[in-house]
């Protein structure tokens, strides 16, 4: 069945983008973040999409050295020595991701040209999934162990169909990507799209799909619910900011399943150590998946359906749920949702056979005996041989 009905999504133009960056460092110095925030509101923008006139993302020359706000909302100082991803692979069906990002170092696989990355975001994307941790600190994937195989789902610069999506979500499962993160989210497609992530349900993959686009074209109406983020079986993600909330132009999303830091985010670019900024539910997304990643390495027995539920249920209680990563990795669910385990049935012994027990009351009433019999003469004994064994009185 279709998700509930999502309301208006819209999102603030570069301006505005940066206008609210800065409102947010400030926000964050009072909360004793200021190195971090002063980092995070110098970078530049992450893009989804280039115009045709406009150039691939050129390289960032500046770097965030302190510790992402999303990191330590996520708790990721508990969850990262019980699992960091290792000998799992998430597909990143997106605009590519570049396979010299030296964050990603030696873990990238490609399909076709799927290695490259014009736009940027598809590389921003699987930094927050797999980045590992920079020497000088900074930004890291929730994954770091984990690889990245680069599915395209767009063209060259960043425009896509329902037909790249739904054949991106197709391939990353016959690849055996172990959970796939689509960034697209599309108002038509529902049955075309429907179909892929049952395809790739069936091949045990997770698809986590960002609730809704991270923007909408000037003056365009937001859809009832996107795809593949409702289809059955996936994972679908909402984002909020370093306050908790979300930006006052974003009215609350319904469909979601889970929520998870998309707001003020930093993460890699397709050239070189620098780092962008982005904002929108396809990076929430992307933290998802890191954690699918997670669990899917801690847990290798679990199917797909089985990570989606520990994901949700183990959850900060909220509406949507708020991803907790500690929590999936370490929480006990039961069989059956609300309810609490059942203590096995105490067994009785059976009373011991009677012919045992007579036998030892026998030898014990014996025992008994002989010991007052050795008692008696202890006594007896001497006071006969002190007499020459004559009577008393004689």
């Amino acid at each position: 069945m279709p998700r509930a009905r999502i309301p208006s999504r819209r999102r603030p133009r570069a301006s505005a983008v940066a206008a609210t960056l800065l409102m947010t460092a400030a926000a964050l110095g009072a909360l004793g973040t200021g190195p971090a925030a002063a980092d995070s509101v110098s970078l530049p923008l992450v893009r989804s999409a280039l115009a045709e006139d406009e150039l691939c993302a050129s390289v960032s020359s500046k770097k965030a050295t302190a510790e992402p706000w999303t990191l330590g909302a996520l708790g990721m100082s508990r969850a990262r020595p019980l699992s960091q991803g290792s000998g799992t692979t998430v597909a990143v069906v997106d605009t590519g991701v570049a396979e010299g990002a030296p964050a990603l170092s030696g873990r990238v696989t490609a399909l076709g040209t799927a290695g490259e990355d014009c736009v940027g975001h598809g590389t921003f994307v699987a930094g927050l999934i797999a980045a590992k941790p920079g020497d000088d600190g900074g930004p890291a994937g929730l994954a770091p162990q984990a690889r990245i195989l680069a599915v395209r789902g767009t063209g060259e610069r960043g425009e896509t169909s329902v037909d790249q999506v739904a054949d991106g979500i197709r391939q990353a499962a016959d690849e055996g990507a172990a959970v796939i993160y689509v960034a697209a989210a599309l108002a038509d497609g529902k049955a075309q799209l429907t179909d892929a992530v049952a395809y790739a349900s069936g091949k045990d993959a997770l698809v986590v799909a960002p609730v809704a686009p991270d923007a909408l074209p000037r003056n365009a109406e937001p859809a009832p619910w996107y795809w593949p983020a409702s289809a059955p079986g996936a994972l679908a993600v909402m984002d909020y900011g370093p306050d908790g909330g979300r930006p006052a132009d974003a009215p609350l999303v319904g469909g979601a399943d889970l929520a998870a830091p998309g707001d003020s985010v930093v993460s890699i670019g397709p050239k070189g150590s620098g780092h962008f900024i982005g904002s929108g539910a396809s990076f929430a997304a992307a933290h998802v998946a890191g954690a699918a990643a997670l669990v899917r390495a801690r847990y290798p027995e679990l199917k797909a359906a089985e990570v989606s539920r520990r994901l949700t249920e183990a959850a900060y209680p909220a509406a949507p749920p708020r991803l907790d990563p500690y929590a999936a990795l370490t929480t006990v669910l039961t069989d059956a949702k609300g309810a609490t385990p059942r203590p096995e049935p105490a067994v009785v012994p059976a009373p011991p056979a009677a012919e045992p027990r007579t036998r030892a009351l026998v030898v014990a009433a014996a025992g008994a005996g002989l010991l007052l019999l050795v008692a008696a003469g202890a006594v007896v004994i001497p006071r006969g041989r002190a007499r020459n064994w004559r009577p008393a009185g004689s």
